[in-house]
């Protein structure tokens, strides 16, 4: 939007945004391709799950017990407890893709409010912010995470209140160091001159020239909240039963690892996929969206 200046009537050219994010380029890097189609595996799998030819992954072939290894009925072979694996990775492929992205976003609006307060405001409300994310931070993530799922106990609700803790000040420090910046660019001082509001300020002015940062760092939390989940539950402390548990799967097998090690190296192995999945992706769309 044009700024009509108060010298000689002169309308001013609109001042220059940050650049915003271009997704069709993150095609163009090889990283975030190879990121992508892990993470859209993984995705179609876990969307697909309720029409695949699976059996229940609660569902136990005493038969398959004592020859427990792959096979043309089970093909990535069974459990202890003669559950079929295939049909546990994908359908925890559901639980996994469900909790950690709606925990990061929880935990990103969370943030994201508390840095644009700080960064625009200044002053003690930055400092009382600043302060409370700082006790916050210097805590081990684990430590956190161990601490208040132990006492709330293991739930899907507790996981998000856990992860919206432990990262929102992280998240917050970031957006609070953008904000710093671009609150002294001359779009936001046309958007005081035009008198809007500080809610319009942040959300539209502020908020989309940030954006860029924000969408990587969400799918690095992504990976590191997909890793707490599978240390939680390798700990115990998951989803409870009946729900299908990468962590736990291993967690199962501790006791049988050097009789049969497929049953600890199958869930680390889809684990290890999908944080890696979603860690090529952030890289490839830092790369492409360098400016």
């Amino acid at each position: 939007m044009a700024v009509r200046g108060n010298i000689s009537g002169v309308i001013a050219a609109p001042p220059k945004r940050a650049a915003r994010p271009n997704w069709m380029r993150i095609f163009h890097s090889r990283t975030a391709v190879v990121g992508l189609c892990l993470v859209l595996f993984w995705v179609l799998a876990a969307l697909l799950a309720p029409v695949l030819p699976l059996p229940s992954p609660t569902d136990s072939d005493v038969m398959a017990m004592s020859n427990p290894y792959p096979s043309a009925a089970h093909w990535l072979g069974t459990d202890i407890l003669g559950r079929d694996m295939l049909s546990r990775l994908i359908f925890g492929a559901r639980t996994v893709l469900s909790v950690a992205p709606l925990s990061v976003a929880v935990a990103m609006i969370v943030g994201v409010t508390m840095g644009m307060i700080a960064g625009y405001y200044g002053g003690w409300v930055d400092v009382v912010i600043s302060r409370f994310s700082d006790i916050i931070l210097a805590f081990p993530v684990l430590v956190i995470y161990v601490i208040l799922i132990a006492n709330i106990g293991p739930s899907v609700l507790n996981i998000v209140i856990a992860t919206m803790i432990a990262s929102a000040p992280g998240i917050g420090r970031i957006t609070r160091g953008l904000v710093l910046g671009l609150k002294q660019q001359e779009y936001v001082a046309a958007a005081k001159l035009r008198a809007e509001s500080t809610l319009y300020i942040m959300i539209v002015e502020l908020l989309p020239n940030c954006r860029s940062l924000l969408i990587v760092d969400a799918c690095l939390r992504i990976g590191y909240t997909i890793i707490t989940i599978g240390i939680l539950g390798f700990l115990g402390l998951g989803l409870p039963p009946p729900n299908p548990d990468w962590g736990g799967m291993v967690k199962e097998s501790v006791t049988v690892l050097n009789v049969w090690p497929h049953m600890s190296l199958i869930p680390s192995a889809a684990l290890v996929s999908l944080v890696l999945g979603f860690n090529l992706l952030a890289d490839g769309m830092r790369e492409a969206w360098k400016p």
